[in-house]
């Protein structure tokens, strides 16, 4: 004779005071016990958002130090180290250089075209980067997800972090080349609104990772898409080549303009190259991605706090 304990259906087939109810079938009876379910409640249960946002900030001395961790370990595995932090994104510019600037010639008419492809592929690489490497934060993480209960936001977080932790020294490796490679650029005041710029890029970054993160979560084959995706998206938003050589039609130059990413490299190349200052047209277009970005996607990820263990 076997016992069989139904834990989600804890009032059927129970006897009412309690006892084992009486064995059924001629073979082989089951006995059936009650449970008192009144006491379980899930692991994990979506607090609101404001309590669910503090207890993300309590974990900000994990998500550094998981950042910075991970960031040492990764400069370890090769021989050069942090070296190829700045390699890449310096390989990159000449191959595009080469097809681009010398093969398809679209350097004529972009004043300091070096300078500016040196802008588009540094700061594009750093959106791609962290967008391709967060929107998989659960997933990798998935066995931290399962053993304990904590913010899930730390994860993608962490991973935002440890990719502006490798975008320190690509940053200063870019600044110095667009001021040593001639012509040059001089320096202004306008190159005291980059920081701004930078910042505007990171809370877009956020929002979009944020999204992804737990799009990826269930549906793992997307984390294949998002690269193509961000491919399309570097060639629409200008980082090799000056729109405004290819295309005539103001409606269409507008609408290309409304690209968030466009908008981060055309206002860099404006304070850092041109020493022109960005409109409020481009300003305003960016902050509103920016937190649009942001606020969908931090609802969004909270919404699915519950089923990222699953």
């Amino acid at each position: 004779m076997t016992t069989t304990i139904l834990a989600g259906h804890c009032d059927q087939h129970a006897a009412s005071d309690g006892r084992l109810a009486a064995p059924r079938g001629p073979a082989r009876a089951k006995q059936v016990v009650q449970i008192d379910c009144a006491g379980l409640r899930p692991v994990v249960v979506r607090p609101p958002l404001d309590e669910y946002l503090h207890k993300a900030w309590q974990r900000r001395h994990f998500v550094w130090a998981d950042a910075r961790a991970r960031t040492l370990s990764e400069s370890r595995r090769f021989l050069l180290g942090t070296t190829w932090l700045v390699l890449r994104p310096v390989l990159d510019a000449s191959v595009y250089m080469v097809i681009f600037g010398l093969i398809m010639r679209s350097s004529r008419g972009v004043e300091n075209f070096l300078g500016f492809l040196i802008i588009g592929v540094f700061l594009f690489r750093f959106t791609t980067g962290a967008v391709n490497a967060g929107s998989r934060s659960i997933t990798s993480g998935r066995a931290l997800v399962r053993s304990f209960s904590f913010p899930r936001i730390a994860l993608p977080a962490a991973e935002i972090t440890r990719q502006v932790l490798l975008f320190v020294p690509t940053l200063v490796a870019m600044l110095i080349l667009v001021l040593l490679i001639p012509p040059g650029a001089q320096l202004t005041w306008r190159w005291l609104l980059l920081p701004l710029v930078l910042v505007l890029q990171l809370v877009l970054i956020t929002g979009i990772v944020l999204l992804t993160a737990r799009l990826v979560a269930r549906v793992p084959d997307l984390s294949q898409m998002i690269g193509l995706g961000n491919r399309f998206w570097m060639y629409g938003s200008g980082v090799m080549f000056s729109f405004d050589r290819f295309i005539d039609q103001p409606a269409v130059l507008a609408i290309v303009k409304l690209n968030p990413m466009f908008q981060v490299l055309d206002i860099s190349r404006d304070c850092l190259l041109y020493s022109r200052t960005p409109s409020l047209f481009s300003w305003a277009v960016l902050t509103t991605w920016a937190v649009l970005a942001f606020v969908v996607g931090l609802v969004y990820f909270w919404r699915g706090e519950e089923t990222y263990g699953a």
